[in-house]
């Protein structure tokens, strides 16, 4: 019964978004709050088979994190007006960690796809191990995210995270991502936050874009292996709002034996009116893209010759994808405080065909396998907050509700070369949630602050298998209590303590399963629903050296299990309890007005926590990231950026008897800004041809003549060569 009226009633939230969303259409980033969103944690190893292994701030004036500072520039990339998002209150940092990114900054350092603009996040690492049009790999805070399994983005107010994907739960594919249009990165990490949920137990990622352009641009980019970008972007006065439209199109072939053939076309259309506190923004996003794709090759192919650097094992891997959504945010302040509600309709779609074994499984026709993930998912964000006194303590309180429902059709096929063999499984999932939550903070002198929350989440689900087998519901629900406490400032100097606990979703096919899908009889376990985290940190955030804004945050992070479904394989892999320790030290110095100089260093141990003879090391938890960049340059004449960026070697086993390499790679960039609005920019990527790989996994697989049982052998996708790329953009 519970599990019924759980299930009509997410139904009934999805309908009502799509009912009133072009009426009252909101963004719930709008009305996101901009301390920054946390981070979720779990992520294992890369999920391939045969693997081994508020809005007034209170008075006293605390500090602002560097990038609620950087925020304050007039322009973001010399083209994007900074106002803030309609419902998005300037809300002070309640931890060390927390940092605001502002888009100018993102947009200043160069990158070479859509994903690496998230690398301005302190300790974050983005790589790609397939094509250009397949989500990212992420690494942070120890963790191997793969493609975003506890990461927990969002952008323009819309999550981004899947669960119950067919790639791996908690895909996160932001290659419809605009980067010019990007007002701020909020970023948070840690379970200590009451308004984050799912996927944010090691940090969050919420993007916020523009709502109005200083001026309309145009812009032509292109470059080495047959990079092509164009983007035009304007806004106007419409009525009592503002309209904004922004067009890209990409094509790119990559440095690929077999060229990637990237074929992306994205568009954005927004209108907003109102203030901060009391307005409308209404939004609709269009993506398509297609791709061929050179995955993660044996290194022994390459070794013996059978093979290049940038040669690939099965030249049809590849995939296309799309994604179509509405949005909308309303806020409005009155004497009984701010409101604000939010809602999003997305319709996602995406097939894959990867082959990362060649003939382990299969020796006639190959192991190629096509994925697929077909969703229409919306959801609702409804909060309130008001400011009240106790015995003359001042003191705010937020309350919210969050409610996501997605309807799923997710597949796993056996194929070659592109064409259908067999079916592994085929099923419909219909998924939701509902997260009830409430914080308050209580100023207890100019000097101390406090903030005590609590989150319940509940699940329910059901599973109609082509395994009748594995079909059945699934409901679980979660209560996290979390805690800070903020000391300061003295000296220009705050001190930030906070623990709590959180959560992390598994793929829901994993909580009805009872047979492995293959064979349709050996018995299987089921997973729980929903993992226990549980994390803490202590930092010191300060500005007492003029011009630099340094912070230290030491954390702790423990997971029940790291328990996933695995899309490659069609079943759950359990993993064990883990605990991640580790220490992340931030710096933006700004010697002068037109020079700024950054420096993120992090690093963490990763264990696992029960015993086992295979050892304790996770594999794919980075020890050491660091990043460092020099940006110099105003508003107009010569500008120019050196980052280098540093991803430590990893165990890709569990005894670290195999070892990642590790990689340093700089990007460059010098340009110039014309009076009249004219930008000529160069970028070279990877300035000095560094011959690393993006990625490595260790796994079984077999090529063509060796043994059935397959070859253990490191797997490699090379970081792309020297590239350069020249832009020119018109103001106007």
């Amino acid at each position: 019964m519970v599990r019924g009226a759980l299930l009509r009633m997410f139904s009934a939230a999805a309908s009502s978004a799509l009912c009133t969303l072009p009426i009252a259409a909101q963004e719930r980033s709008l009305v996101a709050p901009a301390e920054l969103p946390p981070v979720a944690v779990a992520a294992p190893e890369d999920q391939h088979p045969k693997r081994l292994t508020r809005k007034r701030p209170p008075k006293g004036g605390a500090l602002r994190n560097r990038a609620a500072a950087r925020t304050e520039s007039p322009t973001e990339s010399g083209v994007v007006a900074n106002a803030a998002p309609i419902g998005a209150p300037a809300l002070q940092p309640t931890a060390a960690s927390a940092i605001r990114i502002s888009g100018r900054e993102v947009n200043a350092i160069p990158f070479s796809r859509p994903g690496e603009a998230l690398e301005v996040v302190p300790g974050l690492i983005v790589t790609q191990h397939s094509g250009e049009g397949k989500a990212n790999q992420y690494f942070l805070r120890g963790f191997n995210l793969d493609h975003g399994t506890d990461l927990a983005i969002s952008v323009d107010g819309m999550p981004v995270n899947m669960p119950t994907h067919g790639h791996g739960q908690g895909y996160a594919d932001i290659n419809f991502l605009i980067p010019e249009l990007i007002q701020s990165v909020n970023v948070r990490k840690g379970p200590y936050f009451a308004d984050q949920g799912d996927f944010a137990s090691a940090g969050a990622v919420a993007i916020d874009y523009v709502n109005k352009l200083q001026h309309n641009i145009a812009e032509i980019s292109f470059g080495s292996f047959g990079y092509r970008r164009a983007l035009a972007a304007g806004s106007s006065r419409v009525d009592d709002g503002t309209l904004l439209a922004a067009v890209e199109a990409a094509k790119y072939d990559g440095p690929w034996d077999v060229p990637d053939d990237v074929r992306k076309l994205n568009g954005v259309l927004r209108y907003s009116q109102g203030t901060v506190t009391d307005g409308l923004t209404l939004a609709a996003m269009a993506y398509s893209n297609g791709w061929n794709s050179t995955d993660q090759v044996a290194q022994r192919a390459i070794d013996q010759g059978l093979i290049n650097r940038f040669g690939t094992l099965d030249p049809t891997d590849g995939g296309r994808s799309s994604r179509f959504s509405l949005s909308g945010n309303w806020a409005q302040s009155g004497d009984y405080g701010q409101t604000n509600i939010s809602t999003y309709v997305v319709r996602s779609d995406l097939r894959l065909f990867n082959d990362f074994t060649y003939f382990l499984d299969t020796p006639l026709n190959g192991d190629q396998f096509s994925q697929l993930d077909r969703r229409s998912f919306g959801g609702i964000d409804a909060r309130h907050t008001f400011d009240w006194r106790f015995a003359g303590v001042e003191a705010q309180t937020r309350v919210g509700v969050q409610s996501r429902y997605d309807d799923i059709h997710v597949g796993l096929f056996k194929t070659e070369q592109r064409t259908w063999l067999s079916t592994v499984r085929d099923d419909r999932v219909q998924e939701g949630n509902v997260g009830l939550w409430t914080d308050t903070t209580m100023r207890w002198t100019d000097w101390l602050r406090t903030t005590i929350g609590i989150r319940e989440d509940f699940f329910a689900g059901h599973v109609f298998s082509d395994a009748p087998q594995n079909s059945g519901n699934a409901q679980a629900s979660m209560a996290s209590p979390k805690t800070g406490l903020v000391l300061g400032p003295w000296y220009k100097t705050e001190f930030y303590g906070n623990a709590g606990y959180g959560l992390h979703s598994n793929d829901i096919r994993g909580a009805t399963i009872t047979v492995d899908p293959n064979d349709k009889v050996t018995p299987l376990d089921r997973v729980p629903l929903l993992v226990r985290s549980r994390g803490a940190e202590l930092g010191i955030r300060t500005r007492a050296i003029e011009g630099l804004t340094s912070s230290l945050a030491l954390f702790v992070l423990d997971f029940d299990s790291e328990l996933l479904f695995v899309g490659d394989a069609g079943t759950t892999e359990p993993s064990r309890p883990s605990r991640r320790v580790g220490v992340e030290w931030t710096n933006q110095y700004k010697p002068l007005p037109w020079m700024t100089v950054d420096l993120d260093v992090a690093h963490t141990r990763a264990r696992f926590t029960d015993f086992d003879p295979a050892g304790a090391r996770i594999p794919g938890a980075p020890a050491w990231v660091a990043s460092g960049a020099v940006t110099l340059g105003g508003d107009t004449g010569w500008f120019g950026t050196l980052k280098a960026r540093y991803f430590g070697p990893r165990p890709l086993i569990e005894d670290d008897s195999v070892r990642s390499r590790s990689s340093l790679i700089f990007n460059a960039r010098a340009g110039y800004r014309f009076d009249n609005g004219l930008r000529l920019q160069l970028d070279v990527l990877n300035l000095f041809n560094a011959q690393t790989n993006q990625i490595e996994y260790f796994y079984l697989s077999r090529l063509p003549g060796e043994p059935i049982d397959g070859v253990a052998d490191r797997h490699v996708h090379p970081a792309e060569p020297l590239a350069v790329r020249l832009t020119v953009a018109a103001r106007f």
